[in-house]
């Protein structure tokens, strides 16, 4: 390493934030990147550890080298730092921005609660590559004449799309909605990222010869044996988008909803989309209870006080972690503990160890509040200790359970088949499903995860088409 003693020199710095005063009062993205010198320093920070935990099986899914790019950010040579990431991970803007950083939690210096900033580097290095022109469309020097089809643009369906693009195939991206990015355009708020960095990777695709297909939703606008006949091989990126039922008497009720559409109509309107003829998903002026501990839930928490709600509660059944982990029993694993999002710090008031029991409504069918109790140590609700949360609208994020059912999962029938949670069914050696020439990956596949996660099933489903396609392939696994 350039700087083998800059873990004791050099203290960790991280992004700063607007204060909460101020950003609840915009959609856009509020943190404060660190100067180029900060984070050449904090680059410096990485040490000679031995074992690189933070790039492992416990550390980063897409496996990003980060001590090799940490050392050539230190070394001031960011445009191969750029090369060498982009090696590993085809948007690391995005994760820069959205990942929890399980790299950071696998940390060596964590030990000590000191990681390297890694999530904070990797981001100052995409964005600075694309201020200094380094990201370019990158098309294939021959074609092979094949065609792929990818249903789904989300970063699985991105990431499968560009690999296989620069293998010289001829890719065609369908896509349900009017743009794409999937969940992190429709699902993540714009103050976490904002879309035009989705924009110009979709521009460098095109530029790349993938075709995309909008308003196209595959077994209703086109049915999916045509796309499976018309093309030599199609990955199914789709995502988990069903819903988890909470299972809550009174979801019936108007002002009780799922979070995602409430989350996807105020992204669409942020983007410009015509929401107008919709019913309107409004947090302002409310008494707002979230019911979920999860990302969703922090994300519509952080959407209702933008909105201006006069409250919002977060309802979580699991008790309260510890403030900090045991690191002999979790390191370098992602650990449970208690932890305070960047929307849960507006203002949020947060009830552990409380089951939901019922949403409750006025005679109108409108709702008033939400009746909860306290749980032992089973999630059992405890006698006696019922209480009601005043609410104008309760939002439900407990998860997802799977694909849309009602597309080209129902037209497909019985040949496609699923996993017991409802996934589709294909492993992770060649991603192939039960129906030939079909492939799966990301959330379709695995079931509600990480973005990160997402782009690295991409890739690896793309190397598996390839080689299914040409016989080999020079695509990295």
């Amino acid at each position: 390493m350039g700087k083998v003693t800059g873990f004791l020199e050099i203290d960790r710095q991280e992004q700063n934030y607007q204060p909460a005063s101020d950003r609840i009062r915009h959609f856009r993205e509020f943190t404060v990147p660190l100067s180029q010198p900060e984070v050449e320093r904090q680059a410096a920070r990485c040490m000679d550890c031995g074992i690189p935990f933070c790039h492992g099986p416990a550390g980063c899914p897409v496996n990003n080298q980060i001590p090799d790019w940490n050392d050539l950010v230190f070394a001031g040579d960011w445009e191969e730092a750029s090369r060498n990431l982009h090696s590993t991970n085809n948007f690391p803007e995005f994760t820069g921005r959205i990942c929890p950083a399980p790299c950071e939690e696998a940390c060596t210096l964590n030990l000590e609660d000191i990681p390297v900033a890694i999530k904070t580097v990797e981001q100052a290095i995409a964005d600075r590559a694309f201020k200094e022109g380094w990201i370019k469309p990158e098309p294939a020097a021959t074609k092979t004449g094949k065609t792929v089809a990818v249903i789904g643009s989300g970063p699985a369906g991105m990431a499968a799309a560009q690999q296989l693009a620069r293998s010289g195939h001829t890719v065609h991206v369908y896509e349900r909605e009017p743009s794409a990015g999937g969940l992190m355009r429709y699902g993540i708020p714009d103050f976490k990222m904002e879309k035009h960095y989705i924009d110009r990777r979709v521009a460098q695709l095109e530029g790349e010869g993938v075709t995309f297909h909008y308003g196209c939703e595959i077994g209703k606008d086109v049915e999916f044996e045509e796309i499976h006949t018309r093309h030599d091989a199609t990955l199914l990126c789709t995502g988990a988008e069903r819903p988890r039922d909470p299972g809550i008497p009174g979801m019936d009720l108007k002002g009780a909803m799922y979070a995602m559409p409430f989350l996807v109509q105020q992204n669409r309107r942020v983007g410009g989309e015509d929401v107008s003829g919709e019913e309107p998903y409004w947090a302002g002026g409310k008494h707002i209870v979230v019911v979920g501990g999860g990302d969703t839930a922090s994300d519509c928490v952080g959407t209702s006080f933008r909105q201006g709600a006069l409250s919002v509660t977060q309802m979580d059944i699991r008790p309260m972690p510890p403030l900090k982990e045991d690191k002999n029993q979790f390191w370098p694993y992602w650990p449970t503990k208690f932890r305070t999002s960047t929307s849960q710090a507006e203002g949020a008031e947060r009830e552990f160890s409380a089951a939901t029991l019922e949403i409750v409504g006025d005679e109108d069918g409108h709702v008033t509040g939400v009746k909860c109790a306290r749980v032992d140590e089973k999630r059992v609700p405890i006698e006696g200790t019922e209480f009601i949360l005043k609410a104008d609208l309760v939002l439900a994020a407990i998860g997802f359970s799977g694909p849309n059912m009602e597309t080209y999962v129902k037209e497909a029938g019985d040949d496609l088949e699923l996993d017991p949670r409802t996934n589709v069914k294909a492993n992770t050696e060649d991603y192939k499903t039960s129906i030939k020439k079909v492939f799966a990956a990301g959330d379709v596949r695995k079931g509600q995860s990480l973005v990160v996660w997402a782009i690295r099933e991409g890739r690896q489903a793309a190397r598996s088409i390839d080689e299914f396609l040409t016989g080999s392939s020079n695509l990295p696994r």
